[in-house]
């Protein structure tokens, strides 16, 4: 009797403890706790650029070949925007799924997560599957009530989340607020702030609304336990929604011009003018991003970043993320043709500091 009771509180104490590590007290912070991230959040982290597997991408325990069969249950929950839904593959692990061939953003959203990753920027992980749904309803987006027959997504991707406690959860970050963040406090240079804002620009990531940036702690990551109080030592500063890209900045993120839109992209110059380093991205409706001013040091930094990218790196990212099935009139040379234009554009120009 006393080894079950043992036995029975010591399992009581690891689900508690579980619980309270699973339990995120960065959620809910007050407004000078989260300008104390902001202040020392980074954005970049250093890396091996030319080592990174474009057509795998990050293969950190949780990610998916490409083209790899997914089968999951689906969640009841009502979405809005992109056409998506909830799924579980285990109790304990819950993907987000992307679906539609006429839907850019599941191109698009393989292709700007991959570079990002690879030049050391925080993305998600978005690997393109087909997924296998027992319980999906024909049209989710319509009718979002679990049915009783099984599916087949071809078209669609997997989303999984970067590592990391959203701060202020639902809160997001404007790219006004870079400039709170201070080199002095131990926050990222000027340089990280302005590659990233350009690279932006270069990819045309037009939905630049708070919401589409996360705010997270890497204290777990880097084997630090969360604070109580909320406040976090290893702030990072991410963009968590990059459907639109590789197309052209619109007014209201049109998914035909705004995401992998071959046309729109190479007519679409880096920079605004051709003396100041103004990037080339206007402000849509909902963005908190337009024609962004780029240092030297900005500037220069993107742009060693980018050299390091290969041939073969640049062809995988494109294969990988299916462009040609979004378009199937122009070639993977031909988008790594333009991209390679807009890479010289960038070494080519020089800025004021």
């Amino acid at each position: 009797m006393i080894p079950r009771l043992v036995a029975g509180i010591v399992a009581f104490c690891c689900t508690v403890a579980l619980h309270a590590q699973d339990k995120n007290p960065y959620k809910d912070v007050t407004g000078e706790v989260r300008l104390a991230a902001l202040r020392h959040a980074q954005v970049w982290t250093p890396g091996d650029v030319a080592s990174k597997d474009m057509r795998l991408g990050p293969q950190d325990g949780a990610g998916f070949q490409p083209e790899a069969v997914v089968t999951c249950d689906y969640i009841e929950k009502k979405q809005s925007g992109t056409p998506k839904f909830d799924c579980v593959i285990a109790p304990d692990d819950k993907i987000r799924v992307k679906f539609g061939e006429k839907n850019g953003e599941i191109y698009s959203e393989v292709a700007a997560t991959r570079l990002l990753w690879a030049l050391g920027f925080g993305a998600d992980r978005v690997y393109p599957v087909k997924v296998i749904c027992n319980g999906c309803p024909e049209n989710p987006m319509k009718n979002h009530e679990k049915d009783t027959v099984t599916r087949e997504v071809p078209a669609a991707v997997v989303e999984r989340k970067m590592e990391g406690d959203e701060i202020d959860e639902n809160e997001g970050w404007s790219w006004g607020e870079l400039a709170f963040v201070d080199e002095t406090s131990g926050g990222a240079p000027l340089a990280h702030r302005d590659a990233l804002k350009l690279l932006a620009a270069m990819v045309q990531h037009t939905d630049t609304k708070p919401e589409q940036q996360r705010l997270v702690c890497l204290d777990r990551r880097q084997g630090r336990d969360p604070q109580n109080d909320g406040n976090c030592q290893h702030p990072f500063l991410i963009i968590q929604d990059v459907g639109k890209t590789f197309g052209k900045a619109t007014l209201t993120n049109e998914d035909e011009k705004s995401a992998v839109n071959f046309e729109a992209w190479s007519r679409t110059p880096v920079w605004k003018d051709d003396d100041e380093c103004v990037a080339q991205l206007s402000k849509s409706f909902t963005g908190s991003l337009e024609h962004p001013k780029i240092s030297e040091a900005g500037r220069q930094f993107l742009s060693d970043l980018l050299a390091q990218l290969t041939d073969t790196q640049l062809r995988d990212l494109f294969t990988v993320a299916r462009f040609t099935q979004r378009d199937s009139t122009r070639s993977i040379d031909d988008w790594v043709g333009v991209f390679k234009q807009k890479r010289e554009e960038i070494a080519s120009r020089r800025c004021s500091e």
